[in-house]
């Protein structure tokens, strides 16, 4: 282990910036350092701090600060398909209302731009 600091899991929480439940989450699924062994004379678990500290820290707090070259390009590529496909689905709400304009029915265009009727219908309203 890193020292001799160790941490309750209330400031191991506050370490990471979440709430207790969602730190013991992070453990119970492996996504945070497993506790020392035994408990505290007050029956709780303990982490090292410095094990916490240096930990990768899951979900959306999560710094992007080491990532890797390979991996911002990875991010830029995602960013370039998300703004693909709402361009696409632009497209699609326009070929929709020129569908309606014509008189098509809503199970045939929906089915031939690959969407439920409900978000055709959802789409015409607005």
């Amino acid at each position: 282990m890193g020292g001799d600091e160790t941490w309750t899991s209330d400031e191991c929480a506050r370490a990471w910036g979440v709430k207790t439940p969602t730190w013991l989450g992070y453990v119970a699924r492996g996504q945070a350092p497993e506790p020392l062994p035994g408990f505290d004379e007050q029956r709780r678990r303990r982490w090292d701090a410095e094990t916490v500290r240096t930990f990768p820290r899951p979900g959306v707090g999560r710094t992007r600060a080491g990532a890797s070259p390979e991996a911002e390009a990875l991010l830029a590529e995602m960013r370039e398909v998300a703004e693909r496909m709402e361009d696409l689905r632009t497209r699609q709400r326009d070929l929709l209302a020129t569908g309606k304009a014509q008189g098509l029915e809503i199970q045939a265009m929906s089915k031939a731009l690959g969407i439920s009727r409900q978000t055709a219908y959802g789409w015409l309203g607005r």
